[in-house]
């Protein structure tokens, strides 16, 4: 999970409400259990400890949203009197979770993220291209246009010296009229937060946007036929998530069996490279309960206390580690991955590095 769009939660001050709770609408008195499964959560965020005026933003975001067809659910996070994460999931979680800590609890997210990750559809031609952000459901948020020079952008029969001078001037226009779609392709993925990128449109339009797209782009896009449907487009975003998910097992896996390979594992290794923010990739199966040392930023994470020492830290406050190191790894801008049985990780935590 890319945690760009969470990294505002790392400027809020105070206490976070976290909640992932059922609310699905597939029988005859749904509406009513809808409203009991949140009262039963809201009273035990209130028995937590969270203030009446987060109980209360959370509760106009409980109520006032639009029930989904079927199964369903919704991840809040609300700090103060605003609610920060307002994410709909497509399953229910197996069971409510109501948490007040110092840190957000995210891992829901990253767990239920077979939702699949937001994503931007690009159609694209030689003269430019439609760029619709859409969330992990496929609902369009936002849809704008680039467009270059159309003229000139076909190539023309011939064998002349004219014709090699119209054909080069072709060939500069459409790469021109690409790198604009490039750039823009960038832009906004980085403020979508964008997990994939879905390419569709013209095949030599594709493949030129896609030569010009930087590395860390391409490696998350998907191209798609022109004629694409909604569903071809989620399910090539459905086949790219798993595909990361074996990439990213797959490259833990052969970090860890190279001398200084560029992966570890357990708490304290993993608190120290969170710390010095050498994170690429988080990776979480099973924490359990085990909690690390905190001190007042969110990246400050350590096994110990002695740690946090050096960094003047002589009162750290004790939080859970599936609460502060995905926290800390939002922080610092590394992925959250929630893996499987593809790994298993001491202490249920490990890091691939940004380097050695």
């Amino acid at each position: 999970m890319e945690t760009t769009a969470l990294r505002e939660l790392t400027t809020v001050d105070g206490s976070f409400a976290s909640v992932c709770v059922d609310d699905s609408h597939d029988t005859a008195d749904a509406e009513k259990q809808r409203e009991l499964r949140w009262q039963a959560t809201r009273a035990e965020l209130a028995d937590l400890g969270a203030p009446e005026r987060t109980l209360a933003a959370l509760d106009t975001a409980a109520t006032d949203r639009e029930p989904p067809v079927g199964e369903g659910g919704m991840f809040l996070v609300a700090a103060g009197d605003r609610v920060l994460v307002d994410e709909e999931l497509p399953a229910p979680p197996p069971r409510a979770i109501a948490r007040v800590s110092r840190a957000p609890f995210l891992l829901p997210l990253a767990s239920l993220g077979t939702r699949g990750p937001r994503r931007l559809v690009v159609t694209v031609d030689s003269v430019g291209a439609t760029i619709t952000a859409r969330d992990a459901r496929g609902r369009e948020l936002d849809t704008g246009e680039v467009r270059g020079q159309d003229h000139p952008v076909h190539k023309v029969r011939g064998a002349g010296p004219g014709h090699r001078t119209v054909q080069a001037r072709t060939e500069e226009t459409v790469r021109h009229n690409l790198k604009d779609v490039a750039d823009e392709v960038v832009k906004a993925a980085g403020r979508l937060g964008a997990g994939i990128v879905v390419l569709s449109g013209e095949v030599q339009a594709r493949r030129g946007l896609l030569d010009l797209l930087p590395e860390h782009i391409r490696e998350r896009t998907e191209e798609v036929s022109a004629d694409a449907t909604a569903e071809d487009i989620s399910e090539a975003a459905a086949r790219h998530q798993l595909a990361r998910l074996d990439q990213t097992a797959e490259k833990f896996r052969t970090e860890s069996g190279r001398t200084h390979g560029l992966a570890v594992q357990g708490i304290e290794a993993v608190t120290t490279v969170l710390r010095e923010g050498n994170a690429e990739t988080l990776l979480v199966t099973e924490p359990g309960d085990t909690t690390v040392a905190c001190g007042p930023e969110p990246g400050t994470v350590a096994a110990t206390a002695d740690e946090l020492k050096a960094y003047g830290v002589d009162d750290p406050v004790w939080t859970l580690a599936d609460e502060a190191l995905p926290f800390a790894g939002v922080a610092t801008g590394a992925a959250l991955v929630r893996s499987d049985e593809r790994l298993d990780l001491a202490d249920g935590f490990g890091a691939i590095l940004r380097h050695a």
